[in-house]
């Protein structure tokens, strides 16, 4: 299924529009160092660099599959830029913390929660952060409209917690210059889904994490978690975990996570369904022990 979807979004958007295919292409090289910055904050934190955020895009070729050719220009500019700037928020500096977070509302987070707990603060609303970072630098990335500006601001932030049944916040057709929709639930679903589900061994490279200078428990299981998925299969009917051998607590873990992967499956899939004429395929988180 992945060889045939390998950069599939990315070639259809040279084909249709070689405009917006370069603005995208700028883009993610304006950024490639950007993203490394929430290492400063989260040092322990699992990768949320440029490698990750082109993992998702793949996630997404694979899940859009043969709908591809159905999806426009501007939905597949939308959703590559949504993909590459989502996590944009975890690596903020400090003066736009401070402007973002005059904008976000926290609702009543903070009766429960430390304001100096920065990087706490940063990752449960990172989200946010991130759609307060695109709409603040929308004119760096060349985005051409306030409409596309808007739709990737939705995308982005709709990686989490956002509801994507809300039609205000994701109408199923947003019109922008040209004569083109953008259709947001299903854009912001697959984001959702794809982020959800790069839970593998290269999202926690070894060069880069060392397990003995880790010092807090909960980040060492994700070490070891990451550590043990091998890979993650996708197929037009499930994902399948592929699972080393692993002690008691870390395989626990794991099918913690595969519940939350199913989980968050079955939402996009009623989303899509209930908002959109497309559907993601897969019914089924699978957890696969290798001898």
């Amino acid at each position: 299924m992945a060889d045939d979807s390998d950069f599939a979004m990315e070639r259809r958007l040279m084909r249709l529009d070689p405009e917006l295919h370069r603005r995208f292409t700028d883009a993610v090289f304006a950024l490639q160092h950007n993203l490394s910055k929430y290492k400063l904050l989260f040092p322990e934190f699992t990768d949320h660099t440029n490698l990750h955020s082109m993992t998702v895009i793949d996630f997404c070729n694979q899940l859009i599959g043969s709908q591809i050719d159905r999806l426009n220009a501007d939905e597949l500019y939308a959703l590559l830029m949504g993909c590459y700037l989502h996590d944009t928020g975890m690596g903020i500096t400090m003066q736009d913390y401070e402007l973002f977070s005059a904008e976000i509302d926290f609702g009543r987070y903070f009766d429960t929660h430390s304001r100096d707990d920065l990087p706490t603060i940063i990752r449960d609303f990172h989200h946010e952060f991130s759609g307060q970072f695109i709409r603040k630098y929308a004119e760096l990335f060349e985005i051409p409209s306030e409409a596309h500006r808007w739709a990737i601001i939705q995308i982005a932030r709709g990686h989490r917690k956002t509801d994507l049944a809300d039609e205000r916040e994701y109408p199923a057709a947003l019109p922008v210059p040209g004569g083109n929709a953008i259709c947001l639930p299903y854009l912001a679903a697959l984001i959702r889904l794809a982020d959800e589900i790069d839970a593998t061994s290269a999202r926690n490279p070894i060069l880069l994490y060392d397990l003995e200078s880790m010092t807090r428990e909960y980040d060492i299981l994700w070490y070891k978690t990451l550590r043990a998925i091998r890979t993650l299969e996708v197929t037009e009917d499930a994902f399948t975990l592929h699972v080393e051998e692993a002690d008691g607590p870390t395989l626990a873990h794991i099918r913690h996570v595969a519940e939350k992967m199913q989980k968050t499956l079955d939402y996009c899939r009623a989303v899509v369904s209930d908002r959109t004429p497309y559907a993601i395929t897969q019914q089924r988180v699978i957890v696969e022990q290798t001898a």
